[in-house]
C-alpha cells in the first residue's frame, strides 16, 4: 500500500509577515492541518481561516488573555487540556507557561501544570495513548530558557518519558532569543519543534494504515485468542491509528458477533 504523508504547519508567537500581508491563501496551498502553540493576535488566526480549509488547533500562550475578554478565535478549535484526535492522529494540548507575575493569564507553577497533566491521563490511556504533544512552553532543559518566564516544565519530559509521542510541538522562546536555539532536534523517538512564527513539515498519513483494522472490534470475545496472534503480529506495521484499534482488539468488551468464517479467524 502507497502511503501519503500529511503537511502540517505549525505557528506560534510571531505573526508570519508572509502568511499575513500577502498570497496567503497560495502559501497555504497544500497544508492540511494547522497547530499554533499561543501567543498569537485572534484576528490573525480568524484571517488564516479566510483562505485554507485546513483545521486550526490551538492552545493558549501566556499573552492570550485578551482571549478571555474578546473571545476565542472564530473558526479555530481549542485543544487546550484535551487529548484531541484528528484524523487519527492523537494530540494532548496544554497550554501557558511557568508563573512568573501575578497576572491569571494562562501562568502556572509546576504544580498546578502537574495536575493539569493529571486530568489528562484517562483521555491518553483511553486513546491508547498519544501521537503528539502540543504546548506554549518547552520542556525543561529541552532548549528552555535560563529566567522563569521562559522555563520549561519538567511534567512535559514524564509525558515524553511515558507516551514516547512521535512529535513535541511548542513555542514560547523565540529563536531569535540565541542564535544556538535549534528549530528541530529529537529527544530520544520524539521529534521536537520550535514553531516560532511558522514551520512546515510532513508526517505520515495517521489514517493510511486504519483501514485495515477499522472493524477489528467487532470480532473479540469468542475469538479473542485468535484475534490476539493475529494483531500481535500486525502491530509493527499498523502505524499510530492501527496500533490504537490493536489495543482496542484486546480489550475485553460486554457484546460480540462475528460475520468472518471461522476459517479465516483462526487462519
Amino acid at each position: 500500500m502507497e502511503h501519503t504523508n500529511v503537511k502540517i504547519l505549525a505557528i506560534s508567537d510571531v505573526p508570519s509577515k508572509a502568511l499575513w500581508d500577502y498570497d496567503t491563501r497560495a502559501r497555504l496551498e497544500g497544508i492540511d492541518l494547522i497547530l499554533s502553540c499561543g501567543d498569537l493576535p485572534k484576528k490573525y488566526l480568524e484571517y488564516l481561516t479566510n483562505f485554507t480549509a485546513a483545521p486550526i488547533l490551538y492552545v493558549h500562550g501566556n499573552h492570550d488573555g485578551s482571549y478571555q475578554t474578546q473571545g476565542e478565535p472564530g473558526g479555530c478549535i481549542c485543544v487546550d487540556d484535551q487529548v484531541y484526535t484528528w484524523k487519527g492522529l492523537r494530540i494532548m494540548g496544554l497550554g501557558g507557561c511557568q508563573r512568573y507575575n501575578k497576572e491569571d493569564t494562562y501562568q502556572y507553577t509546576e504544580k498546578a501544570m502537574r495536575r493539569r497533566v493529571h486530568k489528562l491521563e484517562h483521555q491518553a490511556h483511553k486513546r491508547g495513548g498519544i501521537d503528539l504533544l502540543l504546548t506554549h512552553a518547552p520542556a525543561k532543559g529541552l532548549n528552555d530558557g535560563d529566567d522563569c518566564a521562559h522555563r520549561g516544565f519538567e511534567c512535559f519530559n514524564e509525558i515524553l518519558d511515558e507516551y514516547q509521542p512521535k512529535w513535541f510541538i511548542h513555542g514560547h522562546v523565540h529563536l531569535n532569543y540565541d542564535a544556538k536555539l535549534p528549530r528541530v532536534c529529537t529527544r530520544g523517538n520524539t521529534t521536537v519543534i520550535n514553531a516560532t512564527e511558522r514551520y512546515v513539515f510532513e508526517i505520515p498519513d495517521p489514517m493510511a494504515d486504519a483501514g485495515v483494522l477499522s472493524d477489528c472490534c467487532r470480532y473479540k470475545k469468542r475469538h479473542r485468542t485468535a484475534v490476539r496472534c493475529l494483531f500481535l503480529l500486525m502491530e509493527p506495521y499498523a502505524g499510530m491509528a492501527g496500533a490504537a484499534a490493536v489495543r482496542c482488539c484486546l480489550r475485553p468488551c460486554k457484546s460480540y458477533s462475528s460475520s468472518l468464517p471461522e476459517n479465516l479467524l483462526m487462519t
